[in-house]
């Protein structure tokens, strides 16, 4: 999309941040670490954003998750964006 045509129907950058970080992490409770919140809150804001996408994004087991193929795929491409984010950022 052109920057003219841009989305305006993004889901909360709470829930990709805390998404991004679960599937970088490949875990919830240290995706609550890393943020500053509780792990119920990262379960939360990715129950959210699989609602949003209407597709899982994780494999849940019993006190692990595994990304899915569309989660692996959205986690490396929100990873790659926040990781040029705070580039610029640390670059203002």
């Amino acid at each position: 999309l052109s920057a003219m045509a841009r989305r305006t129907d993004l889901p909360p950058q709470p829930a990709l941040r805390a998404f991004a970080a679960a599937g970088r992490l490949q875990s919830l409770r240290d995706a609550a670490a890393e943020l500053g919140v509780t792990p119920s809150a990262v379960s939360h804001q990715v129950k959210a954003l699989e609602a949003w996408i209407g597709a899982p994004l994780f494999e849940r087991g019993v006190r692990q998750v595994r990304l899915t193929a569309t989660g692996a795929a959205l986690s490396d491409t929100l990873n790659k964006a926040f990781d040029v984010i705070d580039t610029a950022l640390d670059l203002a």
